[in-house]
Protein backbone atom coordinates (compact mmCIF):
# COMPACT_ATOMS: atom_id res chain seq x y z
CA UNK A 1 0.00 0.00 0.00
CA UNK A 2 1.19 3.53 -0.72
CA UNK A 3 1.83 5.55 1.96
CA UNK A 4 0.03 9.20 2.19
CA UNK A 5 0.76 12.40 3.15
CA UNK A 6 -1.87 13.94 5.67
CA UNK A 7 -3.19 17.14 4.55
CA UNK A 8 -1.46 19.04 7.20
CA UNK A 9 1.81 17.36 6.69
CA UNK A 10 1.39 18.10 2.68
CA UNK A 11 1.09 21.92 3.69
CA UNK A 12 3.76 21.84 6.52
CA UNK A 13 6.26 20.25 3.29
CA UNK A 14 4.96 23.08 0.81
CA UNK A 15 5.60 25.92 3.47
CA UNK A 16 9.21 24.34 4.21
CA UNK A 17 10.05 24.32 0.43
CA UNK A 18 8.91 27.99 -0.10
CA UNK A 19 10.32 29.05 2.63
CA UNK A 20 13.58 27.49 0.70
CA UNK A 21 12.89 29.16 -2.72
CA UNK A 22 14.46 32.24 -2.69
CA UNK A 23 11.86 35.27 -2.68
CA UNK A 24 13.27 36.12 -6.55
CA UNK A 25 12.09 33.32 -7.88
CA UNK A 26 8.25 33.25 -6.26
CA UNK A 27 8.04 36.46 -7.70
CA UNK A 28 8.45 36.52 -11.04
CA UNK A 29 6.08 39.18 -12.78
CA UNK A 30 4.53 39.20 -16.20
CA UNK A 31 6.17 36.53 -18.02
CA UNK A 32 5.73 35.50 -21.53
CA UNK A 33 3.47 33.32 -23.47
CA UNK A 34 2.92 31.59 -26.56
CA UNK A 35 -0.06 33.59 -27.96
CA UNK A 36 -1.67 30.43 -29.36
CA UNK A 37 -1.62 29.40 -25.35
CA UNK A 38 -3.98 32.10 -24.04
CA UNK A 39 -6.18 32.01 -27.17
CA UNK A 40 -4.19 34.24 -29.24
CA UNK A 41 -2.82 33.93 -32.47
CA UNK A 42 1.01 34.93 -33.53
CA UNK A 43 0.07 35.36 -36.96
CA UNK A 44 -2.76 37.69 -36.48
CA UNK A 45 -0.62 39.62 -33.65
CA UNK A 46 1.97 40.23 -36.58
CA UNK A 47 -0.44 42.80 -38.14
CA UNK A 48 -0.42 44.75 -34.97
CA UNK A 49 3.30 44.86 -35.20
CA UNK A 50 2.75 46.20 -39.15
CA UNK A 51 -0.05 48.72 -38.31
CA UNK A 52 2.09 50.15 -35.33
CA UNK A 53 5.55 50.15 -37.42
CA UNK A 54 3.79 51.89 -40.58
CA UNK A 55 2.61 54.72 -38.61
CA UNK A 56 6.62 55.56 -37.89
CA UNK A 57 7.10 54.65 -41.41
CA UNK A 58 4.54 57.36 -42.39
CA UNK A 59 6.43 59.83 -39.62
CA UNK A 60 3.32 60.12 -37.88
CA UNK A 61 5.16 59.04 -34.43
CA UNK A 62 8.45 58.88 -33.73
CA UNK A 63 8.00 55.18 -31.61
CA UNK A 64 5.17 53.35 -29.33
CA UNK A 65 5.01 50.36 -27.27
CA UNK A 66 2.15 48.27 -26.73
CA UNK A 67 1.30 44.67 -24.36
CA UNK A 68 -1.07 42.46 -24.06
CA UNK A 69 -1.22 40.43 -21.58
CA UNK A 70 -3.66 37.51 -21.61
CA UNK A 71 -4.98 35.06 -18.65
CA UNK A 72 -2.16 36.42 -16.91
CA UNK A 73 0.88 35.60 -19.29
CA UNK A 74 2.29 38.24 -21.97
CA UNK A 75 0.70 37.28 -25.07
CA UNK A 76 2.98 40.27 -27.31
CA UNK A 77 5.17 43.07 -26.00
CA UNK A 78 6.75 44.98 -29.34
CA UNK A 79 8.49 48.32 -29.09
CA UNK A 80 8.18 50.00 -33.10
CA UNK A 81 10.42 52.98 -33.84
CA UNK A 82 12.63 55.04 -32.33
CA UNK A 83 13.10 56.49 -28.53
CA UNK A 84 14.68 59.23 -29.76
CA UNK A 85 15.19 60.37 -33.32
CA UNK A 86 17.72 63.22 -33.21
CA UNK A 87 19.64 60.34 -32.10
CA UNK A 88 18.40 57.37 -33.72
CA UNK A 89 17.78 55.49 -30.21
CA UNK A 90 15.96 52.90 -31.11
CA UNK A 91 12.38 52.27 -28.85
CA UNK A 92 12.72 49.79 -26.41
CA UNK A 93 10.13 47.25 -24.80
CA UNK A 94 11.67 48.82 -21.47
CA UNK A 95 11.21 52.36 -22.75
CA UNK A 96 10.16 54.95 -19.84
CA UNK A 97 7.17 56.99 -20.92
CA UNK A 98 5.23 60.12 -19.37
CA UNK A 99 1.73 58.77 -18.74
CA UNK A 100 0.22 61.94 -17.21
CA UNK A 101 -3.40 60.99 -16.98
CA UNK A 102 -2.69 57.29 -16.40
CA UNK A 103 -1.57 58.61 -13.17
CA UNK A 104 -5.06 59.24 -12.28
CA UNK A 105 -5.89 55.40 -11.37
CA UNK A 106 -3.10 54.27 -9.39
CA UNK A 107 -3.75 57.55 -7.29
CA UNK A 108 -7.05 56.73 -6.72
CA UNK A 109 -5.88 52.98 -6.06
CA UNK A 110 -4.48 55.11 -3.08
CA UNK A 111 -7.14 56.41 -1.91
CA UNK A 112 -8.92 53.28 -1.47
CA UNK A 113 -5.94 51.56 0.39
CA UNK A 114 -6.76 54.61 2.90
CA UNK A 115 -10.04 53.87 3.21
CA UNK A 116 -9.14 50.09 3.65
CA UNK A 117 -6.93 50.97 6.33
CA UNK A 118 -10.32 53.01 8.09
CA UNK A 119 -8.55 56.17 7.70
CA UNK A 120 -11.31 57.38 5.57
CA UNK A 121 -14.93 56.58 3.98
CA UNK A 122 -15.41 57.94 0.41
CA UNK A 123 -18.42 59.47 1.22
CA UNK A 124 -16.86 61.92 3.46
CA UNK A 125 -16.26 65.26 2.70
CA UNK A 126 -13.15 66.19 1.67
CA UNK A 127 -12.75 69.25 4.01
CA UNK A 128 -12.78 66.82 6.87
CA UNK A 129 -9.17 66.21 5.71
CA UNK A 130 -8.30 69.42 3.46
CA UNK A 131 -9.94 71.74 5.86
CA UNK A 132 -9.32 74.66 2.82
CA UNK A 133 -11.88 72.88 1.15
CA UNK A 134 -14.59 73.80 4.16
CA UNK A 135 -16.53 76.58 2.69
CA UNK A 136 -16.17 76.36 -1.52
CA UNK A 137 -17.78 78.50 -3.59
CA UNK A 138 -18.77 78.08 -7.46
CA UNK A 139 -19.50 80.19 -10.36
CA UNK A 140 -22.67 80.19 -11.68
CA UNK A 141 -23.49 82.04 -15.49
CA UNK A 142 -25.50 84.50 -15.53
CA UNK A 143 -27.91 86.43 -17.62
CA UNK A 144 -25.31 89.46 -18.42
CA UNK A 145 -22.91 87.05 -19.69
CA UNK A 146 -20.29 87.39 -16.48
CA UNK A 147 -20.92 84.66 -13.48
CA UNK A 148 -22.22 85.24 -9.94
CA UNK A 149 -20.66 83.10 -7.01
CA UNK A 150 -22.39 81.71 -5.15
CA UNK A 151 -22.17 78.80 -1.89
CA UNK A 152 -22.47 75.19 -3.11
CA UNK A 153 -25.70 73.04 -2.41
CA UNK A 154 -23.78 70.81 -1.08
CA UNK A 155 -19.73 69.57 -0.06
CA UNK A 156 -17.32 68.02 -1.76
CA UNK A 157 -17.08 64.42 -1.31
CA UNK A 158 -13.93 62.30 -1.90
CA UNK A 159 -16.35 60.21 -4.07
CA UNK A 160 -16.76 63.22 -6.42
CA UNK A 161 -13.13 63.98 -6.50
CA UNK A 162 -12.92 59.97 -7.39
CA UNK A 163 -15.77 60.64 -10.39
CA UNK A 164 -15.01 63.74 -11.84
CA UNK A 165 -18.46 65.16 -10.54
CA UNK A 166 -16.85 67.64 -7.82
CA UNK A 167 -17.26 70.89 -10.20
CA UNK A 168 -13.24 71.19 -10.76
CA UNK A 169 -11.64 71.27 -14.35
CA UNK A 170 -8.21 72.61 -15.41
CA UNK A 171 -9.67 76.08 -15.14
CA UNK A 172 -11.63 76.61 -18.54
CA UNK A 173 -15.11 77.45 -16.31
CA UNK A 174 -16.81 80.28 -15.83
CA UNK A 175 -14.63 81.80 -13.34
CA UNK A 176 -11.59 81.26 -15.87
CA UNK A 177 -9.91 84.62 -15.26
CA UNK A 178 -10.03 83.95 -11.84
CA UNK A 179 -7.87 81.10 -12.32
CA UNK A 180 -5.63 81.88 -14.59
CA UNK A 181 -4.80 85.30 -12.28
CA UNK A 182 -3.95 82.15 -9.37
CA UNK A 183 -1.55 80.67 -11.92
CA UNK A 184 -3.73 76.97 -11.95
CA UNK A 185 -3.93 75.91 -15.24
CA UNK A 186 -3.21 73.12 -17.22
CA UNK A 187 -2.23 70.22 -15.55
CA UNK A 188 1.60 69.62 -15.73
CA UNK A 189 3.66 70.05 -12.62
CA UNK A 190 7.07 69.14 -12.68
CA UNK A 191 8.68 72.49 -12.77
CA UNK A 192 6.61 73.62 -10.11
CA UNK A 193 8.93 75.06 -7.28
CA UNK A 194 6.28 73.82 -4.58
CA UNK A 195 4.62 71.08 -3.08
CA UNK A 196 0.94 70.07 -5.16
CA UNK A 197 -0.78 70.70 -1.74
CA UNK A 198 -0.35 74.22 -1.57
CA UNK A 199 -1.67 74.50 -4.81
CA UNK A 200 -4.54 73.29 -4.50
CA UNK A 201 -5.22 74.79 -0.84
CA UNK A 202 -5.01 77.98 -3.27
CA UNK A 203 -7.33 76.12 -5.98
CA UNK A 204 -9.99 75.59 -3.02
CA UNK A 205 -10.39 79.49 -2.95
CA UNK A 206 -11.58 79.88 -6.47
CA UNK A 207 -15.23 79.13 -7.50
CA UNK A 208 -16.12 75.67 -9.01
CA UNK A 209 -17.39 75.38 -12.30
CA UNK A 210 -20.25 73.15 -11.50
CA UNK A 211 -22.17 72.46 -7.89
CA UNK A 212 -21.00 68.92 -6.18
CA UNK A 213 -22.40 66.08 -7.33
CA UNK A 214 -24.23 67.16 -10.95
CA UNK A 215 -21.87 67.20 -13.88
CA UNK A 216 -18.74 65.37 -14.97
CA UNK A 217 -16.26 67.85 -15.27
CA UNK A 218 -12.52 66.76 -15.70
CA UNK A 219 -9.82 68.59 -13.99
CA UNK A 220 -7.40 68.65 -11.45
CA UNK A 221 -9.56 66.24 -8.89
CA UNK A 222 -7.06 63.43 -8.35
CA UNK A 223 -4.16 66.02 -7.72
CA UNK A 224 -6.48 67.15 -4.82
CA UNK A 225 -6.95 63.50 -3.92
CA UNK A 226 -2.79 63.27 -3.95
CA UNK A 227 -2.29 65.99 -1.65
CA UNK A 228 -5.21 64.45 0.54
CA UNK A 229 -2.91 61.12 1.04
CA UNK A 230 -0.02 63.10 1.49
CA UNK A 231 -1.67 65.24 4.69
CA UNK A 232 -2.98 61.78 6.14
CA UNK A 233 -0.19 59.68 5.53
CA UNK A 234 2.36 62.22 6.36
CA UNK A 235 4.53 61.27 3.49
CA UNK A 236 4.57 62.32 0.05
CA UNK A 237 2.93 61.21 -2.85
CA UNK A 238 5.31 58.92 -4.39
CA UNK A 239 6.86 57.57 -1.23
CA UNK A 240 3.10 56.60 0.10
CA UNK A 241 2.65 55.02 -3.61
CA UNK A 242 5.97 53.42 -3.24
CA UNK A 243 5.61 51.75 -0.10
CA UNK A 244 1.81 50.60 -0.55
CA UNK A 245 1.68 50.25 -4.10
CA UNK A 246 4.52 50.15 -6.66
CA UNK A 247 7.05 48.13 -4.22
CA UNK A 248 4.61 45.69 -3.56
CA UNK A 249 3.86 44.95 -7.31
CA UNK A 250 7.21 45.52 -8.52
CA UNK A 251 7.14 48.28 -10.27
CA UNK A 252 10.29 49.48 -9.91
CA UNK A 253 10.38 51.71 -13.44
CA UNK A 254 7.45 53.77 -11.74
CA UNK A 255 8.71 56.85 -10.65
CA UNK A 256 7.32 60.99 -10.67
CA UNK A 257 10.83 62.29 -11.61
CA UNK A 258 13.58 59.95 -13.40
CA UNK A 259 16.26 58.52 -11.42
CA UNK A 260 19.39 59.33 -13.12
CA UNK A 261 20.72 55.88 -13.96
CA UNK A 262 16.98 55.47 -15.98
CA UNK A 263 17.56 58.82 -17.89
CA UNK A 264 18.67 56.89 -20.84
CA UNK A 265 15.13 55.21 -21.16
CA UNK A 266 13.02 58.15 -21.21
CA UNK A 267 11.40 58.86 -24.53
CA UNK A 268 10.90 61.80 -26.47
CA UNK A 269 8.22 64.11 -26.72
CA UNK A 270 6.80 64.87 -29.99
CA UNK A 271 3.92 67.03 -31.35
CA UNK A 272 1.44 66.46 -34.67
CA UNK A 273 2.58 69.03 -37.44
CA UNK A 274 0.28 70.64 -39.80
CA UNK A 275 1.46 68.90 -42.63
CA UNK A 276 0.96 65.15 -40.90
CA UNK A 277 4.23 64.99 -39.62
CA UNK A 278 5.95 65.43 -36.53
CA UNK A 279 8.44 67.38 -34.21
CA UNK A 280 10.14 67.13 -31.08
CA UNK A 281 8.53 68.86 -28.62
CA UNK A 282 9.47 72.12 -27.04
CA UNK A 283 12.59 71.66 -24.31
CA UNK A 284 12.09 72.53 -21.66
CA UNK A 285 8.43 74.34 -22.25
CA UNK A 286 5.59 74.18 -20.20
CA UNK A 287 3.57 70.76 -20.18
CA UNK A 288 5.29 69.11 -22.70
CA UNK A 289 9.30 69.68 -21.75
CA UNK A 290 11.55 67.31 -21.98
CA UNK A 291 13.35 68.09 -18.69
CA UNK A 292 11.50 69.17 -15.81
CA UNK A 293 10.87 65.15 -15.16
CA UNK A 294 14.87 64.98 -15.22
CA UNK A 295 16.14 68.41 -13.73
CA UNK A 296 12.77 70.00 -12.11
CA UNK A 297 12.73 70.86 -8.78
CA UNK A 298 11.16 67.37 -7.74
CA UNK A 299 8.82 69.07 -5.33
CA UNK A 300 5.49 68.76 -6.27
CA UNK A 301 3.63 64.74 -6.84
CA UNK A 302 1.15 65.32 -8.94
CA UNK A 303 -1.80 62.65 -8.72
CA UNK A 304 -3.19 63.91 -11.45
CA UNK A 305 -0.68 63.52 -14.16
CA UNK A 306 2.84 63.32 -12.42
CA UNK A 307 4.38 59.39 -12.84
CA UNK A 308 6.32 58.02 -15.57
CA UNK A 309 6.15 54.36 -15.98
CA UNK A 310 6.54 51.45 -18.59
CA UNK A 311 4.31 49.24 -20.23
CA UNK A 312 4.96 46.29 -18.10
CA UNK A 313 4.90 47.95 -15.19
CA UNK A 314 1.44 49.72 -15.92
CA UNK A 315 0.14 45.90 -16.68
CA UNK A 316 1.32 45.01 -14.17
CA UNK A 317 -0.48 47.23 -11.71
CA UNK A 318 -4.07 46.32 -14.33
CA UNK A 319 -3.28 42.68 -13.97
CA UNK A 320 -3.55 43.27 -10.20
CA UNK A 321 -7.02 44.85 -10.96
CA UNK A 322 -7.84 42.26 -13.32
CA UNK A 323 -6.99 39.16 -10.34
CA UNK A 324 -9.24 40.84 -8.11
CA UNK A 325 -6.34 43.04 -6.02
CA UNK A 326 -4.03 40.25 -6.20
CA UNK A 327 -0.58 39.87 -8.27
CA UNK A 328 2.34 37.03 -7.76
CA UNK A 329 0.53 36.16 -4.27
CA UNK A 330 0.45 39.65 -2.95
CA UNK A 331 -2.47 41.00 -1.87
CA UNK A 332 -2.48 44.58 -2.46
CA UNK A 333 -6.47 45.56 -2.61
CA UNK A 334 -9.59 43.41 -1.47
CA UNK A 335 -11.50 41.70 -4.19
CA UNK A 336 -14.82 44.01 -2.72
CA UNK A 337 -12.95 46.77 -3.61
CA UNK A 338 -11.89 46.19 -6.86
CA UNK A 339 -15.30 45.75 -7.80
CA UNK A 340 -16.53 49.01 -6.17
CA UNK A 341 -13.66 50.74 -8.42
CA UNK A 342 -14.67 49.28 -11.95
CA UNK A 343 -18.96 49.81 -11.47
CA UNK A 344 -20.44 53.05 -12.57
CA UNK A 345 -20.54 55.83 -10.10
CA UNK A 346 -22.16 58.33 -11.81
CA UNK A 347 -25.91 57.59 -11.83
CA UNK A 348 -27.29 59.25 -14.83
CA UNK A 349 -24.82 61.96 -14.79
CA UNK A 350 -24.09 62.64 -18.36
CA UNK A 351 -20.96 60.24 -19.84
CA UNK A 352 -19.71 59.61 -22.90
CA UNK A 353 -21.91 57.81 -24.82
CA UNK A 354 -22.19 53.74 -23.13
CA UNK A 355 -20.09 54.53 -20.99
CA UNK A 356 -19.79 55.18 -17.17
CA UNK A 357 -17.21 56.35 -14.60
CA UNK A 358 -15.98 54.14 -11.81
CA UNK A 359 -13.63 55.18 -9.20
CA UNK A 360 -10.78 56.41 -11.03
CA UNK A 361 -11.13 54.29 -14.89
CA UNK A 362 -13.86 55.18 -17.19
CA UNK A 363 -16.19 51.94 -17.36
CA UNK A 364 -17.73 50.30 -20.91
CA UNK A 365 -21.82 49.74 -20.44
CA UNK A 366 -23.20 49.49 -23.79
CA UNK A 367 -19.75 48.24 -26.39
CA UNK A 368 -22.50 49.03 -29.74
CA UNK A 369 -22.11 52.52 -28.32
CA UNK A 370 -18.24 52.63 -29.34
CA UNK A 371 -18.67 51.39 -32.77
CA UNK A 372 -15.59 49.17 -32.43
CA UNK A 373 -14.92 45.85 -31.26
CA UNK A 374 -14.98 45.89 -26.87
CA UNK A 375 -16.79 44.24 -24.23
CA UNK A 376 -19.76 45.04 -21.33
CA UNK A 377 -18.09 45.61 -17.93
CA UNK A 378 -14.37 47.01 -19.83
CA UNK A 379 -12.63 49.61 -18.28
CA UNK A 380 -9.53 51.96 -18.50
CA UNK A 381 -8.64 55.59 -19.59
CA UNK A 382 -5.22 57.04 -21.15
CA UNK A 383 -3.02 59.74 -20.78
CA UNK A 384 -2.22 63.04 -22.49
CA UNK A 385 0.91 62.03 -24.21
CA UNK A 386 -1.40 59.45 -26.29
CA UNK A 387 -1.12 56.52 -24.32
CA UNK A 388 -4.34 54.10 -23.66
CA UNK A 389 -5.26 51.04 -21.37
CA UNK A 390 -7.87 49.17 -20.83
CA UNK A 391 -9.01 46.17 -18.82
CA UNK A 392 -11.02 43.22 -19.94
CA UNK A 393 -12.53 40.80 -17.60
CA UNK A 394 -14.62 39.29 -19.98
CA UNK A 395 -11.46 38.24 -22.20
CA UNK A 396 -8.81 38.49 -19.34
CA UNK A 397 -7.21 41.00 -21.10
CA UNK A 398 -5.30 44.02 -19.95
CA UNK A 399 -3.66 46.28 -23.09
CA UNK A 400 -1.29 48.95 -22.34
CA UNK A 401 -0.22 51.31 -25.32
CA UNK A 402 2.57 54.24 -24.66
CA UNK A 403 3.26 56.84 -27.08
CA UNK A 404 4.46 60.81 -26.46
CA UNK A 405 2.58 62.30 -29.19
CA UNK A 406 0.49 65.84 -27.80
CA UNK A 407 -0.79 66.77 -29.72
CA UNK A 408 -1.71 63.97 -31.68
CA UNK A 409 -3.48 65.21 -34.80
CA UNK A 410 -4.63 63.18 -37.69
CA UNK A 411 -3.55 59.81 -36.06
CA UNK A 412 -6.21 56.87 -35.99
CA UNK A 413 -3.70 54.28 -34.25
CA UNK A 414 -5.96 54.03 -31.01
CA UNK A 415 -8.67 52.60 -33.09
CA UNK A 416 -6.40 50.26 -35.05
CA UNK A 417 -4.89 49.00 -31.76
CA UNK A 418 -8.48 48.11 -30.73
CA UNK A 419 -9.30 46.15 -34.02
CA UNK A 420 -6.36 44.47 -34.38
CA UNK A 421 -6.02 43.22 -30.93
CA UNK A 422 -9.28 42.06 -30.67
CA UNK A 423 -8.91 39.94 -34.49
CA UNK A 424 -5.69 37.92 -32.97
CA UNK A 425 -7.94 36.41 -30.49
CA UNK A 426 -8.83 33.05 -31.27
CA UNK A 427 -10.35 30.44 -28.30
Amino acid sequence: MRSRIRPTALAVFVALVVALVPSALLAQGLTRAVPESVGMSSERLERLTDALQGYVDDGQMAGAVAIVVRRGRIAYLEAVGQRDVASASPMGTDAIFRIASQTKALASTGVMLLQEEGRLLITDPVGDYLPAFKNTTVAEPNDSGGYDVVPPRRPITIRDLLTHTAGISYGSGPAADKWQEAEITGWYFADRDETVGDVMSRLAELPLDAHPGEAWIYGYNTDILGAMIEEISGQTLGAFLGERLLGPLGMDDTHFFVPAGKVHRLATVYSSTDDGGIERAPDPGHMVGQGAYVHGPRKSFSGGAGLLSTATDYATFLQMMLNGGTFDGTRVLSRKTVESMTVDHLDGIAFRSGQGFGLGFSIMENPAALGLPASKGEYGWGGAYHSTYWVDPAEEMVVVYLTQLIPARGIDDHGKLRTLIHQAIID
